[in-house]
């Protein structure tokens, strides 16, 4: 399959740089598969297409704020971005994987740091350009300095923001509002749960949806454009996931459809009964997400689909058009004219955008 197919021309002033002034008033297309009808709502909306006994599965990963700004001990700048804990880093958490800028005046051995909280030492460098480094600190471990200095890494596509005011919102606003801090493992957020406020969820509760929760480690992959000429040869990312035990009854026992709230909820349930049936268990499953959904693709875990509008050449528009027809390639000239259709009408488009139901 050409990756062309996934590209199109999208107007910059579509591109959304801060969140509607509300989370659920954004707007929200609704596209029933079985009739090809296509509605235009509000995503405080969303209760007047669901019912009792569906069930959203959500990944409740929380965004680190992991871009760090620091200096060399020579006065250079330094951003560095923490991405995942070192295997073997032993207790602390100190050595992390990393993106570096400037990562070429930073040879193994560099130091830079911000006097009073913290230093690092580049340890290794890998040949993707993930730079080892080791952390030593004032607050308990890096996470500790993070959550104190650090911003919210936000897409390159989002501007350059220009005071604390505005990072201090996308602080809030660029995490989800069901976010466990105990899982703060994601370095991009699951942007479709961004439109989700307490109200919304407990309308939903009281009309009996119910919510199970999941963790994938979002990484920077997911901005990752295919840069193959043939969708196939496209290397997929690979990302840690967790599914508890009641989540995994959930998906077994849930009477109504089962709602996937993002691609990474999608990809963390399909890699899991790839992997696994679908029964109650009594254990959590750890295990790593490695599937590449494209078009045709059999949906085994995942009903219907909440989701943001997606990059060119991406691989979520991949897993988007094999939703809107499992098992077949119609989809992929399907989204065509949904995406065609929502440019025109002048939806906000990627993480700070605009939504999408698939039923």
């Amino acid at each position: 399959m050409k990756t062309d197919l996934f590209d199109y021309v999208l107007p910059e002033r579509l591109i959304a740089q801060r969140p509607a002034e509300r989370r659920d008033e954004s707007r929200l297309m609704v596209v029933d598969r079985r009739t090809r009808r296509v509605e235009h709502r509000l995503f405080r909306d969303l209760p007047d297409h669901l019912r009792a006994g569906d069930r959203l599965f959500r990944n409740n990963a929380a965004v680190i704020p992991a871009r760090l700004h620091a200096v060399r001990p020579t006065g250079g700048r330094v951003e560095c971005l923490l991405l995942r804990p070192a295997a073997g880093a032993g207790p602390g958490g100190n050595d992390w994987w990393c993106l570096l800028r400037p990562g070429r005046k930073l040879p193994v051995g560099a130091t830079f740091g911000l006097p009073g909280l913290f230093s690092g030492t580049v340890r290794e460098k890998a040949p993707d350009g993930l730079v080892r480094v080791g952390f030593e600190t004032t607050e308990a471990d890096i996470l500790a300095v993070a959550d104190r200095i650090g911003e919210m890494p936000l897409p390159p596509y989002i501007a350059e923001r220009s005071g604390d005011p505005e990072r201090a919102a996308d602080r809030d606003r660029y995490q989800t509002v069901y976010a466990d801090r105990s899982h703060r493992v994601a370095v991009a957020a699951p942007t479709a749960g961004l439109h989700f406020t307490p109200e919304l969820l407990a309308r939903l509760a009281a009309l009996g949806v119910g919510a199970a929760d999941l963790t994938l480690h979002v990484g920077l992959g997911t901005f990752r454009p295919i840069a193959t000429e043939q969708v196939e040869d496209h290397a997929i990312h690979r990302e840690l996931y967790e599914i508890p035990a009641a989540t995994r009854r959930a998906l077994a026992e849930t009477t109504g459809r089962r709602v996937a709230v993002g691609t990474t909820s999608v990809r963390t349930l399909e890699d899991f009964l790839s992997r696994s049936p679908a029964a109650a268990a009594d254990e959590a499953v750890f295990a790593e997400a490695g599937i590449f959904i494209r078009p045709p693709w059999h949906f085994r875990g995942v009903d219907a689909l909440i989701t943001n509008f997606h990059q060119p050449r991406s691989t979520l528009l991949c897993l988007l058009a094999a939703f809107l027809a499992p098992g077949s390639t119609d989809g992929v000239a399907w989204f065509r004219e949904l995406y065609a259709e929502a440019i025109a009408r002048e939806y906000r488009f990627f993480s700070y955008g605009d939504a999408m139901l698939i039923l």
